[in-house]
């Protein structure tokens, strides 16, 4: 498989709900996650600070993760869910949508949520690097500028009428990492996003990505 080709997040969860009084549980638990991860970061971050704080037993935590990085990987899932559903319902609500709106859509939704989503400003869409001696499971397939590339291939290919192939994967990739690297920097500069760094990110995304997500013409 090339870097570049479909991904399947490998599944943090030990059992997936099939309940709705399941899920509310599994819902709850992973809001303690993202709450105490502002409040602390990974390192302070425990399965029991997280029972405690959503307000279950340690055990219904242990029935779906079976450590806290497992837990912090299905944030990061979950958040990656809810930044294309965002993305796509902008898309769908963009009347005339073209390559600008689309690039303009997707870094907004993504600063949007790096400011207001709890945990996200530490664990947007993957896990902190391991400390040492601790367990780990994740997989390289689950690499998230891979994940977040295909999410945005697929949603290109639906709006603006585009083939998520290996060429799209590639330029969408670059366009990930690059946005990735440089809103860092930018919250690293000033914690709600250095505006200037942010409008660069905007236009080298526009420069690079534009003319090749440009719809096909219609003859």
């Amino acid at each position: 498989m090339s870097p570049t080709s479909p991904r399947r997040p490998s599944a943090p969860l030990r059992r997936t709900p099939v309940q709705q009084r399941s899920a509310e549980r599994l819902a709850r638990i992973l809001d303690a996650c993202a709450e105490l991860l502002d409040g602390g970061g990974y390192e302070q971050l425990s399965t029991r600070a997280v029972a405690v704080r959503a307000g279950v037993p340690i055990g219904s935590v242990y029935r779906f993760f079976g450590n806290k990085r497992a837990m912090v990987a299905a944030l990061a899932h979950r958040n990656l869910d809810r930044y294309a559903e965002r993305v796509s319902a902008r898309f769908a609500g963009t009347a005339g949508l073209d390559a600008h709106g689309a690039i303009d859509g997707v870094l907004d939704e993504f600063l949007t949520m790096k400011r207001t989503v709890p945990g996200f400003a530490l664990v947007d869409f993957g896990v902190p690097a391991a400390a040492p001696g601790e367990e780990t499971t994740v997989e390289p397939a689950d690499d998230p500028n891979l994940l977040v590339a295909e999410r945005l291939c697929a949603l290109f290919a639906v709006h603006l009428g585009q083939t998520a192939d290996e060429t799209l994967r590639r330029k969408v990739l670059v366009g990930v990492e690059t946005a990735d690297a440089l809103v860092r920097l930018a919250f690293r500069v000033d914690p709600e996003g250095d505006r200037a760094l942010i409008a660069e990110t905007r236009e080298l995304l526009h420069a690079y990505l534009a003319p090749f997500l440009e719809p096909p013409s219609v003859p």
